[in-house]
């Protein structure tokens, strides 16, 4: 007779979701989606893509754009884009194409641009997608002339900005806040 060896599921995943498919999971998740996407242009550390990408698993957004890169390091994703659509663009053209034809609003998180205003006075609605570039080159002059909105985060110390992998955690969840949790959404365990 064959002994079965129960095996720990050693994903980072909630309780819920422990011992489901990968595919199991991504369905169940697609069901509550929240409205807001990602898009990511320009961002040269691998890491801080999947830092980004595992954020917006977290925040259960509806899609993750990637312009310009089709490859990086998903490690710092931790397995994360498993559960999430991510869509890869070849370029800005056709990213901003995509949203005008959707009508989603275009915010791009930067604080290198003299038309930013404060993340913290933005008044989000549904049908929002924030852009997040490069710490060191931002976004590019063509994403920053497609966009609807620029909002940079307030900083209170000596350095002018945090990592962008920080950034997009900070903006993803002012959406949040003010979308979801204000309208008594709340998350599953």
């Amino acid at each position: 007779m064959q002994s079965v060896v129960k095996t720990e599921d050693r994903r980072n995943l909630i309780d819920k979701y422990k011992g489901r498919t990968v595919g199991e999971i991504f369905a169940d998740l697609a069901e509550k989606r929240n409205d807001l996407e990602i898009a990511i242009e320009n961002v040269e550390h691998d890491f801080n893509i999947g830092t980004i990408v595992r954020s917006a698993n977290s925040f259960n957004v509806a899609k993750v754009h990637i312009i310009g890169r089709r490859k990086y390091n998903r490690r710092g994703a931790m397995c994360t884009e498993k559960y999430l659509e991510v869509v890869f663009w070849p370029s800005v053209a056709e990213f901003i194409d995509d949203q005008r034809k959707r009508r989603r609003e275009v915010v791009a998180i930067e604080n290198q641009v003299g038309r930013a205003q404060p993340l913290g006075r933005k008044k989000f609605v549904e049908g929002v997608t924030l852009v997040f570039g490069s710490e060191g080159n931002g976004l590019s002059e063509e994403m920053l002339t497609g966009v609807d909105d620029v909002r940079e985060i307030e900083s209170f110390g000596s350095t002018r900005s945090v990592n962008v992998g920080v950034a997009a955690g900070i903006a993803m969840y002012e959406w949040v806040r003010q979308c979801v949790l204000a309208n008594g959404g709340a998350r599953e365990e």
